[in-house]
């Protein structure tokens, strides 16, 4: 699990893929690929989440291809059967914790309070989602709340609010693993083909990381 969770860190932004069509699954992986971003967190707020990941794991295996908004057992499952490398989630819930758990699916819980934090880590979590990353008040309330649990080391995934212009700010938290976003690859720029555009973004994330990080 570590030496995944390190392969999300070293490329350092996860795009959040909302995709509605099946068949726009490889142009998708395609653009991400060429922009140099071999990551996606295709999300089950679509009829089409499992088709597309079952297409993408036998089609781009190179794509590390995570599975998100994980809301209950089924979609879990999915996840898992459509052979997702992780997990993850808006919320906490502790029985899906649990589940993943026990199908030895890495998982990221979402968290937004030091009580659910706490939770989390109580069964083993030791990456979460920060969510909705802006309007639960920034890297600053992220920091606040992760303070009193430093020494457990957990890392997290901002989503929410983040956009190319402020990854920056998020990226400079150590505890900060990645940061997560819907504008690389949004929900009208695949319904309308707009592959370039896509690819163009993607490299300007990874460009975007880069620059944080010192080069």
């Amino acid at each position: 699990m570590s030496a995944l969770f390190d392969r999300i860190g070293a490329i350092g932004v996860v795009p959040v893929i909302a995709i509605e069509d099946a068949a726009a699954a490889l142009p998708l992986a395609d653009a991400l690929l060429e922009g140099g971003l071999p990551l996606a967190e295709i999300t089950f707020r679509t009829r089409a989440a499992a088709e597309v990941m079952a297409t993408l794991h036998e089609r781009r295996p190179e794509l590390l291809m995570g599975a998100g908004t994980i809301l209950d057992e089924a979609s879990l499952r999915a996840a898992k059967d459509c052979h997702a490398a992780f997990g993850l989630a808006p919320g906490y819930d502790a029985a899906i914790v649990a589940g993943a758990a026990a199908i030895g699916l890495p998982f990221a819980p979402g968290i937004m309070t030091p009580s659910e934090l706490g939770a989390a880590i109580k069964q083993g979590a030791t990456l979460c989602k920060f969510f909705p990353a802006g309007i639960a008040g920034g890297p600053k309330a992220l920091s606040g709340i992760a303070a009193p649990f430093a020494h457990l080391t957990p890392r997290f995934i901002p989503t929410g609010g983040v956009t190319e212009g402020n990854l920056a700010e998020w990226l400079a938290l150590t505890s900060v693993l990645a940061v997560g976003g819907t504008w690389i690859a949004t929900t009208a720029d695949i319904a309308g083909g707009r592959w370039a555009d896509i690819t163009a973004k993607a490299r300007a994330a990874v460009a975007a990381v880069r620059a944080a990080r010192g080069g």
